[in-house]
C-alpha cells in the first residue's frame, strides 16, 4: 500500500490532536486567580489611595456604574474596590494583600512622605521585618482598615 507524505501527515496530526483532547480531558482542572475584590467606603478615596501609593494602572471596568473601579495586578490578575455600605471595623493582619517593590526603602520614604503609619509584623512603628529568608517587609492599613503588605522580594 503507497502512502502519500500529505496523507501520513494528516494522519498523525489527527492522532496527536486525539491525544492532546483526550489528554486535556483527564487532566484536573486548576484554578489562577482573577481578581480581588475589596469592599471600601469611599471610592474616590480608595481610587486615590491604591493608584498614587501603589501606582497601579486603572483599567476599563464593565459596570460603568460609579461604583467600581478595576487596577491591573499583571499577570496576577486584577484588583476591584467596590464601594458601598460600610461599617467600620477592625481587620486582622493576617488577611492582607501584598505587594512586591524593588525598593522598600523608597517605598518607605513615600510613606513617610504622605505620613501614612506603617509598622513591622509585631507592630513595631516605622521598622520593617527582616524575614529569616533576608526579605523585608511593612504593613499599614487602607483608608478602610484592610492589611497591606509590602515587601522586597520584587
Amino acid at each position: 500500500m503507497k502512502v502519500t507524505l500529505a496523507a501520513f501527515l494528516l494522519f498523525t496530526f489527527s492522532f496527536l490532536s486525539m491525544n492532546k483532547a483526550h489528554a486535556q480531558a483527564d487532566a484536573p482542572v486548576s484554578a489562577k486567580l482573577n481578581h480581588i475584590a475589596v469592599y471600601v467606603s469611599d471610592l474616590a478615596k480608595s481610587k486615590s489611595f491604591y493608584h498614587s501609593l501603589l501606582n497601579l494602572p486603572i483599567i476599563d471596568e464593565p459596570f460603568k456604574d460609579g461604583k467600581h473601579v478595576w487596577f491591573t495586578l499583571g499577570a496576577a490578575g486584577q484588583l476591584h474596590l467596590i464601594q458601598g455600605e460600610f461599617e467600620k471595623q477592625k481587620f486582622n493582619k493576617n488577611e492582607h494583600l501584598c505587594f512586591s517593590v524593588n525598593s522598600i526603602d523608597q517605598f518607605i520614604a513615600k510613606l513617610d512622605k504622605q505620613k501614612i503609619e506603617y509598622s513591622n509584623w509585631p507592630g513595631t512603628a516605622k521598622e520593617p521585618t527582616l524575614r529569616v529568608d533576608g526579605v523585608k517587609q511593612i504593613y499599614f492599613q487602607d483608608p478602610d482598615g484592610h492589611w497591606l503588605e509590602i515587601n522586597d522580594d520584587y
